[in-house]
């Protein structure tokens, strides 16, 4: 929730948050549900005596809540650090068992790097990788992934939806080409997790990576969803746990609080949806209104109802997000794991903008907080600011044509 401030006898709103994509804030009842597993039931759940079952007992509620979310069977899931080691655990489990019987993999170009750099150094080890192209709405064709099909191929990786541009992926049907072809198929779904409704049988997925802190849930947890019948290896080793698949002594606390999370979410029925999908509507046409050579990333329809990409040709996102920032307004220029670089997103890249507009993408991605008041002042002050720059770069450009004359 944004705070105001009075100057000059203008109201400002400040601390508004509008990078949800990044993370969310963690649910009150999320942290009360945590506390208790860090200060009273700190057994761990290997042990048999009284603490350890007790720590026990906790996994095994908050693992038929993760099961229920996404509508698996409570056996089907295995706890992991988070989102990225869920992908790291999908790929190269499924790789490492299948290696002698093929060794392609097919991908996305617009894939999170958590999956990207796992089949890059899966290449490294004399992998093949098929990195699919998408349209300019970042869609994958499901006939590019049948046509990219080889004898070789034991697994397709393709996410939900894009964490940049909320496209939503045709995931069953891609699924559908995998099973014909009895290829195991991965999705990412830690945007859509918690987000939209999710049934693992309806999207015929046999691997499926989700995360806690994309859902008012804590950092540092995920899970992987595994059918029953699909066989892989771990890539870390220890004891057992986690049915020899994650080894390691659980997190207890954090899959609590992300057990609580799934929980808080099915009671909602996803209803946040419709709020959010108004709001990212009002922002959109305030901005697409006020400013000119403005660029909206991802499809129309099939997208998630919190996430809003823009491309304001240009001017460079770095300096909007800064100048936003210096306003109490929280926006991302790309992904969290990449924000510190100058480069242009892969995503925007493989949605084949040109450069000078590519320069000026960023992401909006609202949460259960956000309000109209906020939406409204954040889309006042990103005209400001557009203005400002645009006006800075002219000048620049003029004192540089006169420099040459």
């Amino acid at each position: 929730m944004a705070n105001t401030s009075k100057k000059n006898s203008v109201v400002e709103l400040t601390n508004i948050y509008l990078d949800h994509c990044a993370t969310t804030p963690v649910h009150p009842e999320v942290v009360e549900a945590m506390l208790p597993y860090f200060r009273d039931f700190y057994g761990n759940p290997s042990s048999i005596h009284s603490f350890g079952r007790n720590a026990k007992e906790a996994l095994t509620i908050a693992r038929e809540k993760v099961a229920k979310l996404i509508g698996a069977d409570p056996s089907e899931i295995v706890f992991t650090s988070g989102g990225t080691e869920a992908d790291n655990l999908a790929i190269l489990g499924v790789s490492s068992k299948f290696e002698t019987k093929g060794n392609h993999i097919i991908t996305s170009s617009i894939e999170h790097h958590a999956v990207l750099n796992t089949c890059r150094y899966l290449e490294q080890r004399g992998f093949a990788v098929t990195y699919l192209p998408v349209d300019g709405e970042g869609l994958v064709d499901p006939d590019d992934v049948a046509r990219a099909i080889s004898d070789r191929t034991t697994l397709i990786s393709i996410m939900h939806a894009n964490n940049e541009i909320g496209t939503i992926e045709p995931i069953s049907k891609i699924a559908d080409i995998a099973k014909e072809r009895e290829i195991i198929f991965h999705t990412d779904a830690v945007q859509t997790a918690g987000k939209i409704p999710i049934n693992v049988d309806l999207l015929n997925v046999d691997l499926l990576s989700l995360s806690g802190h994309k859902i008012y849930g804590p950092k540092g947890v995920g899970a992987l969803y595994i059918r029953n019948g699909t066989h892989i290896v771990p890539v870390l080793y220890g004891g057992k746990q986690e049915g020899g698949l994650r080894h390691g002594t659980e997190n207890v606390p954090a899959i609590v609080g992300l057990g609580k999370a799934c929980e808080i979410v099915m009671k909602g029925k996803f209803s946040l949806n419709d709020t959010l999908g108004r709001l990212r509507s009002r922002l959109t046409k305030r901005i697409l209104s006020a400013i000119d050579d403005v660029y909206i990333n991802g499809h129309a329809e099939k997208c998630l109802s919190h996430i809003l990409s823009v491309s304001i040709e240009g001017i460079e996102a770095e300096s909007i997000v800064r100048e936003l920032d210096k306003k109490g307004i929280a926006v991302s220029a790309g992904s969290a794991c990449t924000s510190d670089s100058i480069e242009i997103s892969h995503v925007i890249t493989a949605l084949g903008l040109p450069r000078h507009v590519a320069k000026g993408s960023i992401r909006f991605s609202l949460g259960q907080e956000n309000t109209e008041e906020e939406v409204d002042y954040a889309a006042n002050v990103l005209i400001e600011v557009v203005g400002k720059l645009r006006g800075m770069a002219e000048l620049e450009t003029s004192l540089n044509r006169g420099k040459c004359m």
